[in-house]
């Protein structure tokens, strides 16, 4: 199979950097429906210019490529270890190759392995057929849809919804508050795989099964289907919005599986997938490993397009900042203001905020730019550069932010999602506020960044280190000022008072 290695690997590739037409069409659909000059159509803007980027540069459509999984379908008699060790091979290559982000974290020693291999990593589930060929199929998820997976175990009561029960209705239930509870921190709008029974582990299985689906087929169950587009419809009555930012496209996808269960469970799983839908496929040539075949597209058409005119469209009401910040310049924000960042900022997730809790910064933070971001960086001769770089879910941070805020003089942190009531109080109290970028937009941040002006923090690996970078023109959206005012608590309220709304008498 003197092919195969080369085949996995461009597989991997146009996984990570190429969405899938059906993808494409639905984010289309979902831009059209928004409110031109909204902050959810603004968002839109910058999400469809980042896709167009990603193909342009063969670079991660997301920074967070996920925990790559692999389903295999191998005729009888083909070796499926020979197999396995080329794509670990060709896992470890796109890691070097900047187009697969080094995630995979020992869990007892927490360092990275720094090639995307390590125990279990990457998934890989084989199965048997009896065709010809060999087929591989990919998703990447990353880390912040996947925390918004959830699993209900009905009878249950839900937030806004009151009893689901064991039934069509307390299903329909279960999956409208899996759409509500995601918000913006599954970087919306997002698709939904869902699986009605099973046990509790393969139940999660049969749920992100349902994301190799195309958006565009229709269930071949008339019951399911009649489901699915139920919640389509509804779930867009919600107002997540993309982003979470409020708006009518809260969903793009929601495909749903039934499977038989034990009489004293009945389980509810829902597999979240964000905007940044990175599914790809390939039928290969048992004998030799070449690409016979690509599915979900065809690569002898042109890829489409996203961006509406030059993307992100400047309005002139934009308020410029160069850091480092003062507490005049962060008070006289508020929530709303579009804010174009310039100069330098720091990155800084889980490890560094822990850090900081024991520690006092390696750098000074006074008056500075926190990102919440783990970058996918490569280092050409001695310099760094930035190949990937969207924001990641700043309410891991909550436990963390106020303290770096009140201690070390932080001024602004950009992140996706939204945080609590902690960060909210510190903000007000200290003159400080917190910045929406647009989640999975890694490729458009990747082109804000002038330079990689150092790194610290290095031992916690390329995800988790904390970057010195210069910016130019980096736009986010103000959704936490320091009056204590929080877009996201607004949007959380105004969706949850309409999910009560869709119960059915």
């Amino acid at each position: 199979m003197e092919f195969l290695a080369g085949s996995l690997l461009e597989l991997i590739t146009q996984t990570s950097t190429n969405l899938p037409p059906d993808v494409r069409a639905a984010m289309n659909i979902a831009a059209r429906e928004e409110t031109p000059g909204t902050q959810s159509s603004q968002a839109f803007d910058i999400i469809l210019s980042n896709i167009d980027m990603a193909v342009d540069d063969t670079g991660p459509i997301c920074q967070d490529t996920g925990m790559p999984t692999f389903i295999v379908h191998t005729p009888v008699g083909v070796n499926q270890i020979r197999i396995k060790k080329a794509i670990l091979e060709a896992v470890a290559e796109a890691t070097r190759l900047g187009k697969l982000r080094p995630n995979s974290v020992d869990s007892l020693t927490g360092k990275n392995s720094g090639n995307n291999l390590g125990e279990e990593t990457p998934v890989i589930h084989f199965h048997q057929w009896e065709e010809d060929d060999v087929e591989v199929k990919l998703i990447l998820k990353g880390g912040g849809c996947e925390n918004k997976n959830i699993q209900y175990s009905v009878p249950c009561t839900l937030d806004h919804l009151g009893r689901a029960d064991r039934n069509l209705e307390g299903v329909r239930k279960c999956i409208l508050h899996a759409v509500w509870q995601a918000q913006g921190q599954g970087c919306a709008p997002g698709a939904l795989g869902v699986c009605i029974g099973s046990d509790r582990a393969h139940g999660y299985d049969l749920a992100k099964e349902q994301l190799f689906r195309t958006l565009d087929d229709v269930n071949p169950n008339p019951t399911l289907a009649k489901l699915e587009a139920e919640i389509m419809d509804e779930a867009n009555k919600l107002g997540v919005g993309a982003m979470g930012f409020g708006g009518n496209s809260s969903l793009i996808g929601c495909k749903i599986t039934a499977a038989n269960r034990l009489p004293a469970s009945f389980f509810v799983s829902v597999a979240y997938e964000c905007w940044a839908f990175r599914r790809l496929g390939v039928r290969l040539d048992a004998a030799n490993g070449a690409i016979t075949q690509w599915l979900y597209r065809d690569p002898s058409r042109p890829v489409e397009r996203m961006a509406r005119g030059s993307g992100f469209a400047l309005t002139g009401r934009e308020v410029i900042l160069t850091a480092p910040l003062t507490e005049a310049q962060v008070r006289a924000l508020k929530v709303g203001d579009v804010v174009l960042i310039n100069g330098e900022m720091y990155t800084g997730r889980d490890n560094v905020h822990a850090y900081l809790m024991k520690n006092p910064p390696p750098v000074d933070l006074n008056g500075a730019v926190l990102y919440h971001c783990g970058p996918v960086m490569l280092k050409q001769g001695d310099q760094w550069v930035v190949k990937a770089a969207g924001p990641t879910t700043s309410i891991r941070e909550e436990p963390y932010q106020a303290h770096v805020i009140k201690n070390y003089g932080v001024r602004a942190v950009i992140g996706k999602g939204g945080m609590g009531a902690k960060t909210l109080a510190a903000l007000k109290e200290c003159g400080a506020v917190y910045l929406n970028g647009i989640g999975g937009a890694a490729q458009y941040y990747a082109r804000t960044v002038e330079k990689v002006l150092g790194v610290e923090l290095m031992e916690f690996g390329i995800p988790e280190a904390m970057w010195h970078l210069r910016v130019n023109n980096f736009a986010a959206i103000v959704t936490m000022d320091a009056h204590g005012n929080s877009l996201h608590a607004d949007v959380e309220r105004a969706t949850g008072e309409a999910l009560e709304t869709l119960q059915k008498v």
